[in-house]
């Protein structure tokens, strides 16, 4: 029985497109992989190093009583793990960045795809479309963009960097208590300047991370924005 020869077997130069087509799409899936998986060291690293300062500074609590001694070393070490997490973070920004910029190259290969074959747009759950809009959409978070900046602000603590920020403000408001210790041992001083570093630390932040897609380079302006419709 004879079966139909598909279109791209018939047209050598339509076939060579597609073949090249799907091997860079192949190529980016392999880079968000390594991506992802930088992303999962870099926070097993912080972690670890945050485990580690815990963990040093409950047996020297054990030994000092939470007295002076304690506080000389608990302030450095939070502060090495503060340092951590704040490198720990401005990296994943950045693998972020890095695989937003995959995102955009993707649906541009989708758009390459129903170029050839415009009768397999049904068939694509993810957007051809190198726009914000399609970018959000491939990742599965265009529902949280279209509620507003309050849903946007919801979300961001859901993120890695956002995860992060919070743990690392946590840092930030307990050398802000054993500082003012060394000065002032009231409960509520160190209290209230706990709750003063927290939200200091956090608010700055939110503020890096949400700035830290701004100004987009040349190479992601749209060049297939999606249908105003």
């Amino acid at each position: 029985m004879a079966t139909e020869i598909p279109p791209a077997a018939r047209d050598p130069e339509s076939a060579s497109r597609l073949q090249i087509l799907a091997t860079e799409h192949w190529s980016l899936l392999a880079t968000r992989s390594l991506t992802y998986t930088e992303s999962l060291a870099r926070v097993n690293i912080f972690l670890a190093v945050l485990s580690g300062a815990v963990i040093a500074l409950a047996l020297v609590a054990q030994v000092d009583r939470f007295g002076t001694a304690f506080t000389t070393i608990a302030i450095p070490v939070l502060f090495i793990v503060l340092f951590t997490g704040i490198v720990t973070i401005s990296r994943l920004m950045d693998l972020n960045r890095d695989d937003y910029r995959w995102i955009i190259a993707m649906n541009r290969l989708r758009h390459g795809y129903l170029d050839l074959h415009p009768e397999l747009a049904p068939n694509f759950m993810t957007s051809p479309y190198d726009d914000i809009q399609g970018a959000l959409r491939t990742l599965g978070i265009e529902r949280q963009a279209s509620r507003g900046t309050l849903a946007s602000i919801f979300h961001l603590p859901q993120t890695l960097p956002g995860l992060l920020g919070v743990i690392v403000a946590a840092v930030g408001a307990a050398i802000a208590a054993l500082a003012v210790r060394t000065a002032a041992s009231s409960a509520p001083a160190m209290g209230l300047a706990a709750a003063l570093g927290f939200v200091l630390v956090l608010a700055w932040m939110t503020i890096w991370n949400r700035r830290s897609f701004k100004g987009p380079y040349p190479s992601l302006e749209p060049h297939f924005p999606t249908p105003v419709d």
